[in-house]
């Protein structure tokens, strides 16, 4: 004899919007990423989408130094970029300024520091093709202690903010 839920799902309308409302549960986490290399934790790195036709696109993530000893962020290369940048956006004199953190992006020992629309981020300047959700960047930061690390960033819908913490993880390459 069957029991009620086999007949439930069993039916192709039923079964058809259990997925629809399940997907994106199932598919959240793996858009997630935590990244460690030594001390430093990377963790929900995105981009948003470009619209036709743009030059520059932004890469925003998130940075915990874990360890007893400063390091930093000093440059970053990008398979969508011929030149990507360090980049800062700040109030100065009344006037919102963006300006290329040529010294890099400090991490304090203990410190968190976000990489966000509005403030710090990565600029992937000169890029060779529109960005467009559900796609992904290539990127290889490096920092002055730990090193090279290799991190995949989700494309999201522009304005589009983080995808959300998941169990995900890489390690350095």
């Amino acid at each position: 004899m069957e029991s009620r839920m086999t007949r439930v799902i069993r039916s192709p309308s039923t079964l058809a919007a259990a997925l629809v409302l399940i997907a994106p549960l199932v598919a959240a986490p793996s858009l997630a990423q935590e990244i460690k290399a030594g001390q430093i934790v990377i963790t929900a790195p995105f981009a948003r989408a470009t619209p036709a036709g743009a030059q520059v696109a932004g890469g925003y993530l998130t940075i915990v130094n874990g360890g007893q000893t400063p390091d930093r962020l000093v440059s970053l290369t990008a398979d969508i970029s011929a030149r990507p940048e360090l980049h800062e956006m700040k109030m100065e004199n009344g006037t919102m300024i963006m300006r290329q953190l040529e010294k890099g992006i400090p991490l304090p020992p203990g410190a968190k520091v976000e990489l966000k629309p509005g403030g710090l981020h990565l600029m992937f300047m000169s890029i060779t093709r529109q960005l467009k959700p559900g796609e992904s960047v290539r990127a290889t930061l490096e920092f002055e202690k730990a090193g090279k690390v290799d991190v995949v960033f989700p494309v999201v819908p522009i304005g589009g903010q983080a995808p959300m913490a998941g169990h995900g993880s890489h390690k350095a390459h």
